[in-house]
């Protein structure tokens, strides 16, 4: 996949951009490709990066009290960044791992400010980035102080249907806020309707 296929697909998915805008981001952004496992952003690091997942997928997670808790998942066609230092340009208090091998377009804060100044259409695909992630989190938070376990786990099976074949059962048990106990019962009572 190049550059140009992948600057389409955001095109078709969130805002189409013009030929010129297209022109600056591909010469100020990089394919590149992570091993699974590999973490590219720790705790108390500044990350100046963002990602657009191509292939494969993501998660950030923190560390509390030795128990690792994961915040947010992304998959093909979404934005991963630590969200906290990127935009604030304090440090990360989140780890940033790809959970498969990985195929990601790679660009910089520097970069999202210089082509939103210079491109309309650029600053407006960034604007419909952050806001589909702040909705995505405002939703996430809601299920999880509104919802009971089983209902958590349903709706995150309506928005990743293929989540448990990809993202480890742990992973998401933390993402969930309960135990893998609970997830395994939630999920044997869901197999045996």
């Amino acid at each position: 996949m190049n550059c140009e296929n992948i600057l389409k697909k955001i095109g078709e998915i969130y805002v189409p951009l013009s030929i010129e805008c297209q022109q600056d981001f591909i010469t100020h952004s990089k394919i590149v490709t992570f091993k699974k496992g590999e973490v590219v952003v720790r705790e108390g690091q500044f990350s100046k990066k963002a990602y657009l997942i191509v292939k494969g997928c993501a998660r950030a997670y923190y560390l509390k009290d030795g128990k690792d808790i994961s915040d947010w998942f992304t998959f093909e066609n979404e934005f991963m960044a630590a969200i906290v230092s990127f935009f604030s340009k304090e440090p990360s208090p989140h780890y940033i791992e790809f959970v498969e091998d990985s195929v990601v377009l790679e660009f910089s804060r520097d970069v999202v400010d210089d082509l939103s100044n210079k491109h309309h259409d650029f600053e407006r695909f960034i604007s419909k980035v952050v806001t589909e992630t702040m909705l995505g989190l405002c939703e996430r938070l809601y299920t999880i102080q509104f919802n009971k376990a089983e209902d958590r786990f349903k709706h995150l099976l309506h928005i990743h249907p293929n989540i448990t074949n990809r993202i480890p059962l742990t992973h998401i048990a933390s993402y969930l806020g309960i135990t893998l106990e609970t997830l395994s019962r939630i999920r044997s009572t869901k197999n045996r309707i």
